[in-house]
């Protein structure tokens, strides 16, 4: 059955492309973008005025709770993906953090709480696993905080968990594992290295090489996200998305290097690197949970996905935002 859907954060990233998913398979679209006075809509402004037509948008704050209990009014079920997610910044600014994700995230459980959404999809991170300590990382994994933002997010599950055990809030939580795609921000690694090398650099700029990392192509994430969602079994359960293969950075930057430009060096600098404690040395996904309640596995390999992100990134019009010359938090 189509739905009526609240998709916060449907500005950003992984947003926007869930809001052409829900679309595409005839779901009414209400995306609850992050209020600001030059009335941008992020990426959404990208969008053909044929599909931005059938779009209902919301300018508001997830910090809001009276403007999230706004948004949520008439809808059916929301997908929560807003948040503030740089590991770097969460550093500088850890209030924030707590105030956009943890107590965001509680705005919108209040809301869907008292008007009876009929589902809840609150976006997790693979991030609340730090450090793996034993791979591949299944929902049983301990949860350590290594960073403000993940601690944040850590946060942000739990209450969404104690209203699923305290009210029957019909929550589920979906843990996505390293994404990437077309649209994605400079401050993540993946555009850190396309861009440099489409610049004409020879010289890439990165921080930690050793760390691995389950990467998934966007539109895989978004089926994800959308199979949980159809699935009853899923409520009141914390799921991981991933592939269940693991990179280290400096391989997926050979893999990239050798895409685009073979010569290429890469230069670790110190600028770049997390803090010892903070770095996540280790993520590779266990799968098995998702995979059982919905069938789901990704239909990207990292070469397909890698081939859809370059051939989006050098399109000039794609990119004009994006800053190459600076480090990006």
């Amino acid at each position: 059955m189509k739905k009526k859907i609240l998709v916060t954060g449907s500005d950003g990233f992984i947003g926007s492309h869930l809001v052409e998913a829900l679309q595409d398979a005839g779901h009414q679209v209400r995306a609850f973008v992050y209020y600001n006075s030059f009335n941008s809509w992020g990426w959404l402004d990208t969008f053909s005025k044929d599909r931005l037509k059938d779009i209902e948008i919301f300018s508001g704050d997830i910090r809001d709770p009276n403007g999230v209990r706004k948004a949520v009014k008439g809808i059916d079920a929301v997908f929560h993906l807003a948040a503030l997610i740089g590991i770097p910044f969460s550093y500088y600014s850890p209030d924030m953090y707590v105030d956009t994700n943890i107590k965001g995230t509680l705005n919108i459980l209040q809301a869907c709480r008292d008007m009876d959404i009929e589902r809840i999809v609150v976006t997790s991170t693979s991030e609340v696993y730090g450090t793996a300590r034993y791979v591949p990382i299944d929902e049983k994994h301990p949860l350590q905080g290594q960073s403000p933002y993940s601690a944040s997010k850590i946060g942000a599950d739990k209450i969404a968990e104690s209203f699923y055990r305290s009210f029957g809030t019909p929550v589920v939580i979906a843990r996505p594992f390293n994404t990437y795609g077309p649209r994605q921000s400079a401050r993540a690694v993946i555009p850190t290295i396309v861009t440099q090398l489409l610049a004409g650099r020879d010289e890439i700029n990165l921080g930690s090489l050793h760390p691995t990392r389950d990467l998934n192509f966007v539109e895989d994430i978004c089926k994800g996200f959308i199979d949980l969602f159809e699935c009853d079994e899923a409520v009141g359960k914390e799921i991981n998305i991933g592939s269940g293969r693991e990179i280290s950075i400096g391989e997926l930057a050979k893999l990239i290097i050798g895409k685009i430009n073979p010569d290429a060096k890469i230069i670790s600098v110190d600028e770049r690197k997390r803090p010892d404690k903070s770095e996540v040395e280790r993520l590779l996904c266990d799968n098995t949970l998702i995979n059982r309640l919905t069938g789901w596995v990704p239909n990207k390999t990292i070469e397909q996905g890698l081939e859809k992100t370059i051939e989006w990134f050098k399109d000039a019009d794609n990119t004009r935002g994006y800053k190459i010359d600076i480090y990006n938090v």
